[in-house]
């Protein structure tokens, strides 16, 4: 699925291959997978900038898409998903835009993500505080 990762500062890209298995009747990627495919972008940049132990304490999860298709790929095209934080989080919620171009550099799906921040032990919302915002600013 992923072929690669690279963090651009406070950016993070991500590639992604459709697999047979990601298709749908109409012969590209169905938008279910698209929707994986956010989140596993989202949760890559998580892992890739985020402090161990904040890593360790907090877990995210997703409580709204938006997502505006404008084209597709078929079995065996590539697209780069590219995802930031364009601001500060409100209380225990954080907006994330993703991006995802295809081969020629066009923006064939976009989204805005609403997450929210939990205390991985309690189960309960986090205020997201500064510090854990700093790697993706």
């Amino acid at each position: 699925m992923a072929a690669g990762d690279c963090r651009v500062s406070s950016r993070f890209r991500q590639r992604f291959t459709a697999a047979a298995e990601h298709i749908d009747v109409m012969g590209h990627v169905n938008n279910a997978v698209w929707v994986t495919w956010i989140q596993d972008l989202a949760t890559a940049h998580w892992e890739a900038a985020a402090l161990p132990g904040q890593q360790l304490a907090f877990i995210w999860l997703v409580v709204r898409h938006e997502i505006d298709y404008r084209g597709n790929i078929a079995v065996g095209e590539s697209v780069t998903g590219e995802t930031w934080i364009p601001d500060g989080a409100s209380g225990a919620k954080s907006l994330r835009r993703a991006d995802f171009t295809n081969a020629i550099g066009k923006v064939i799906v976009s989204a805005s993500t609403t997450w929210a921040m939990l205390d991985r032990e309690t189960g309960r919302p986090a205020r997201v505080r500064p510090e854990i915002m700093a790697p993706f600013r």
